[in-house]
Formats: C-alpha cells, sequence, structure tokens
C-alpha cells in the first residue's frame, strides 16, 4: 500500500456502506489510517464486526433498502461517533445479465441496492451533515456509467442513475456539503472476481483489454481517490464523477 501523509481525517466522522468487504473494506482501513472515526455499515453484521474490530470502529448491520432501518443505523452510527461529517456509500451489487435476459425482479433488486440505497443513507445523512462544517459524500458509480459493456444492463442504468444523482446532490447541498462520485473500473474485489469466474480464460483476457493499464485496479487506488474526495485537499470540488478505471473509458 502506498505511504500516506499521516492525519488526513482526524477528526473525521464517515460512515462508510458495503464496508465489510471490497471498495468498502479498503476504504474503511485507509480512512483508519488517517486518523477519522467510522462506523461500518453492512448487510452481513458479523463481517461488518470483523472488519470494525482492527481499526476501531462501529459495526452497524443494516439493509440500505429498508428505509426505517436506514434511519435507525444512520441515527446509531452518528450517536456512537458523536457526529456525522462523512458519507461513502460503497454498498452494492452486480449483475451481468443482457437486458433481454433480465427479469424484472432483478432489475428491481439491482436499482433497489445501488440507487435507493444511496438515497436512503443520503436523505437520513443530510440533516446530521448539516451540523458540521466540511462534510462530504462520495457516492460509489462505476465506468459502466460513463461507457456500458456488452451486457449489465441494469447494473450500468443503477450506477448512471447513482452519478447524476451525486451531481443534483452536488447541486442540492452546496456550499455546505460536497458531494462526488467515484467511477471505478473492475478492481481486485469479491464482486469483481466472482464475475470473472463466470468467464474463460479468452473472456478474461479480452475484458483486461480494455484497460490502458494491462490490469484492473486494486482496492486500495480507488480507495485514494475517496479519500482525496473526503479530504481538505479536495475542497473546492464538488460535483464530479471521477473516473478511476486504468483508461477503460477512454481506451
Amino acid at each position: 500500500m502506498a505511504d500516506h501523509t499521516a492525519g488526513r481525517l482526524v477528526g473525521r466522522k464517515v460512515l462508510i456502506t458495503g464496508a465489510a468487504s471490497g471498495l468498502g473494506l479498503a476504504t474503511a482501513q485507509l480512512f483508519a489510517e488517517q486518523g477519522a472515526q467510522l462506523a461500518l455499515l453492512d448487510l452481513d453484521g458479523a463481517a461488518a464486526r470483523r472488519a470494525a474490530g482492527p481499526i476501531g470502529g462501529h459495526a452497524i448491520e443494516v439493509d440500505v433498502t429498508d428505509e426505517w432501518a436506514v434511519q435507525k443505523a444512520v441515527a446509531e452510527a452518528a450517536e456512537a461517533m458523536g457526529g456525522l461529517d462523512g458519507v461513502v456509500n460503497s454498498a452494492g451489487i452486480m449483475c451481468g445479465d443482457k437486458l433481454v435476459d433480465t427479469s424484472v425482479a432483478t432489475w428491481q433488486r439491482v436499482l433497489d441496492v445501488n440507487m435507493t440505497g444511496p438515497f436512503l443513507i443520503c436523505r437520513a445523512a443530510v440533516p446530521l451533515l448539516r451540523q458540521r462544517a466540511g462534510s462530504t459524500i462520495v457516492n460509489i458509480a462505476s465506468a459502466q456509467a460513463i461507457l456500458p459493456g456488452l451486457s449489465g444492463g441494469a447494473y450500468a442504468a443503477s450506477k448512471a442513475g447513482v452519478m447524476v444523482f451525486t451531481k443534483s446532490l452536488a447541486a442540492e447541498l452546496a456550499p455546505d456539503i460536497r458531494a462526488n462520485a467515484i467511477c471505478p473500473g473492475a478492481a481486485t474485489t469479491p464482486m469483481s472476481d466472482a464475475a470473472m469466474a463466470a468467464l474463460d480464460e479468452a473472456g478474461r483476457a479480452a475484458f483486461v483489454k480494455r484497460y490502458a493499464i494491462g490490469r484492473f485496479s486494486r482496492p486500495d487506488e480507488v480507495a485514494n481517490a475517496i479519500l482525496f474526495l473526503t479530504a481538505d485537499e479536495s475542497s473546492s470540488v464538488t460535483g464530479i464523477a471521477l473516473a478511476v478505471d486504468g483508461g477503460r473509458t477512454f481506451h
């Protein structure tokens, strides 16, 4: 992992969804190194507790599609940390089906988790974020929101929605709260690994060729971009969708 200037988030109180694995976990670990107090929210409560223990975070089990559970979880996070001034929405699910093969139930589930989840978290968090100066929101969209692939239309649509939702948030919440989106390409996370496992060797090789850097991103590389958008260095940045995709969207 890269060497970071210590203490970039000292005093910050940040809630991270999907924090038990993948990009959410990498972000939680990096934020802890940088001095943040953390609430780790995840559907898998046991995994959240395992992730929170080594970094001194507060683990909260929650289904981000459940309106009332989200309100309770956000309030619990703020109470545990003594406030809230940062949100990272990393919870998400993948669907690689072609649109013509996507059931209505699958389409709805992808939208519920990937779009409605961030909406519910942000709606519950904004009144708390307004109470502290310099508050931030970072939503995880996807490179597929910028350049969709040959399948996975439900996933691409949901992440495009997250991207535009974030821009709307930035406009509504300025100047008090900054809101930005990250658009990662494939990273070496359990979700991407599962998608790659479904391909044969030739398919995996073709997939990697889409990336200018010739490989997938590491989770810590994406987490570094999330750190930038949460820390004071990006104090004049709001409403952007930052591609952290190894060149996928131009290559």
